[in-house]
């Protein structure tokens, strides 16, 4: 898949192509539905598939108090979008300039001069241009006067509310699910379990004095951290080919303020289970959340919190089917 960093990157006469538009963070089960549409409208065309998104996120820009939390990485959503059988994905910088472009500006500047759009594909709730005032009505008159059509897709919704009730994959609600520290259900949106990205620093070096060591997150790792806890997890290491035995490891992973030591910043760590030869300092990593176990606690001493990491521990081994050691 072809991955463009702004309008410059677009190949000279590429195209005609077909196009969609979106923020895709997650790339979750609605969004691979979308962008299936996508690429199946293409093949029947004979033309390329082409997703148009941004870096920032419009509101982060426009409203940082507003922004919601980050679920994917910039790397990890190009990724994921290719995994949908994409084309090309570009990239637009938004800016506060890049947000007062009319309507038509955009579809002149992306679809058209850029792309040479020959269909474009949209969810029916899309909006675009300045203060969002470009809708699907929008496209189509524009489409009429500039030689592109436009498909637009059904509403995708997951029936798992109960009593038959259904609600719309969409990033918001994998958010508020992982404010619960609800990752089980929220790798059901996603479709895959969902990782926090960061550098392994130094922490207090607590775990390894217990017996558990742990690889400890940047502060500024990106994807939204899920509730303090601890989970079942695997540890992640892209810079590693993927039939490396060390790329994927099953880990215990404790999210919170270590409230048995009196702690005050919020850390992500993981223990890799049976593992205490890594080196892990400095390397570039993605922690994934398979299920929560339970809430962050304060022990009454060490001896106790060891005794629970001991649990917690066998009960990863369950989830993750990690036999125990003979």
């Amino acid at each position: 898949m072809h991955r463009w960093q702004g309008l410059d990157a677009v190949p000279d006469g590429f195209g005609p192509s077909v196009v969609t538009i979106g923020n895709f963070d997650g790339v979750h089960r609605g969004h691979r539905a979308l962008l299936g549409t996508v690429v199946e409208a293409a093949r029947r065309r004979g033309l390329p598939a082409v997703a148009v998104t941004f870096e920032p996120h419009p509101v982060a820009v426009l409203f940082p108090d507003r922004a919601p939390a980050t679920l994917t990485a910039p790397d990890h959503r190009l990724d994921l979008l290719a995994e949908t059988g994409l084309d090309a994905v570009l990239v637009l910088e938004f800016t506060r300039e890049f947000a007062q472009w009319s309507p038509e500006q955009f579809v002149r500047t992306v679809f058209v001069d850029a792309l040479h759009a020959a269909l474009v594909v949209v969810g029916a709730d899309t909006r675009f241009g300045h203060r969002n005032s470009g809708d699907v009505a929008t496209l189509r008159e524009l489409g009429s006067a500039l030689g592109y059509d436009v498909e637009t897709v059904r509403e995708f919704g997951l029936a798992a509310l109960g009593g038959g009730a259904s609600r719309r994959w969409s990033s918001s609600w994998v958010r508020e699910l992982l404010a619960q520290g609800d990752v089980a259900r929220a790798a059901e949106v996603l479709g895959r379990p969902h990782r926090v990205t960061g550098v392994v620093v130094h922490g207090d070096h607590r775990g390894r004095d217990l017996g558990y060591p742990t690889a400890n997150l940047s502060q500024d790792a990106v994807g939204q951290v899920p509730a303090d806890g601890v989970y079942a997890g695997r540890l992640v290491r892209p810079e590693l080919p993927p039939d490396d035995p060390d790329a994927v490891l099953p880990a215990a992973v404790s999210v919170g303020t270590n409230p048995t030591f009196d702690g005050l910043q919020r850390r992500v760590e993981a223990y890799v289970l049976d593992r205490t030869d890594l080196d892990l300092y400095g390397e570039r990593l993605a922690v994934e959340f398979v299920e929560r176990l339970r809430p962050t606690l304060r022990f009454d001493g060490v001896d106790a919190l060891v005794a629970q990491m001991s649990l917690d521990v066998v009960r990863c081994r369950e989830l993750l089917g990690v036999p125990a050691r003979s």
